[in-house]
């Protein structure tokens, strides 16, 4: 089944009734929504209320709940501590994992990166050209860090030389780091459903990050996003805001259909097959990490 995004963004009270969301807000009639269809939930209001019990419950059925800044940025994720029968057995494979099996797979991920990349090139200027020759240059564990070399080029073909990724940067960046927060939230969301712990990362190390392996799986997906930014900047003609019509126009990023294994999935269940297949090879079942192509 796929499961949906929802975003509360105006001041309402939720709670739980009959397993369902109940979305309270003034002026208006109630609506529900069942906790079992959704798998992502975004709180955007300074005052928005909710009760314990709706929170266990989307804890229960694995929604990751995204908290949102006065930015209007996602800053914390609530995830289940359990998402898998075997969560303790493969956790203690995922802290145990060699250091070539990493090195391969930060390989892999970040030649599909660079080759997602090429895409959107292709698409949005007609020509993807160096990227696919950068691609083929990652060694095991990209020693010469070609992500970097690759990713330069990039932004400045696609937004022009200009452009700087900055976190605090309005436009252009504010929608990337809103994108790249709900599908880190959504890849944290299917890492657990495996088993697998978010903070054991393969490349990404850091004491301060609750989500260093959902920060490596995001990587090849985050062009996804790039693709729709890129769209709302050439509609705008300038700096696009962040407003509610654009957010609705970046989580549709989220329903869109990818490819795996030859086969056409929804992004989102895609996300489990990907997540899944990073546990596989990190437990020594497969050798090889099958990555949604966008």
């Amino acid at each position: 089944m796929i499961k949906r995004i929802v975003e509360i963004s105006n001041p309402a009270r939720l709670s739980l009734k009959n397993r369902q969301m109940v979305v309270e807000r003034e002026g208006f009639d109630s609506a529900t929504v069942p906790v079992e269809d959704m798998g992502v939930l975004i709180l955007d209001h300074p005052q928005i209320t909710h009760t314990q019990g709706l929170l266990a419950a989307c804890a229960e059925n694995n929604v990751a709940l995204l908290v949102c800044s006065e930015k209007h940025l996602p800053c914390a994720i609530l995830l289940p501590l359990e998402g898998n029968s075997l969560h303790s057995r493969t956790i203690a494979q995922q802290a145990q994992v060699t250091e070539p099996t990493r090195k391969r797979l930060w390989q892999a991920i970040v030649q599909a990166k660079i080759r997602e990349q090429a895409k959107v090139l292709l698409k949005a200027t007609g020509d993807g050209n160096p990227l696919p020759a950068y691609a083929k240059r990652v060694k095991s564990g990209d020693t010469e860090n070609v992500e970097a070399q690759a990713s330069r080029i990039y932004w400045q073909r696609l937004y022009g030389p200009a452009f700087r990724r900055d976190f605090d940067a309005p436009g252009i960046n504010r929608l990337l780091n809103y994108g790249y927060a709900v599908i880190r939230a959504s890849v944290a969301r299917a890492i657990v459903s495996t088993g697998l712990h978010p903070s054991l990362g393969l490349h990404h190390h850091n004491q301060y990050n609750s989500f260093c392996l959902a920060d490596d799986l995001v990587e090849p997906l985050r062009p996804a996003v790039d693709m729709k930014v890129y769209e709302l900047w050439k509609r705008h003609q300038g700096e696009p805001a962040l407003t509610p019509e654009n957010k609705r126009a970046l989580l549709e990023t989220l329903s869109a259909d990818c490819v795996m294994n030859g086969q056409r999935l929804p992004f989102m269940t895609s996300l489990h097959h990907y997540a899944a297949s990073v546990r596989k090879v990190i437990c020594g079942e497969h050798k090889r990490v099958e990555i949604p192509r966008l």
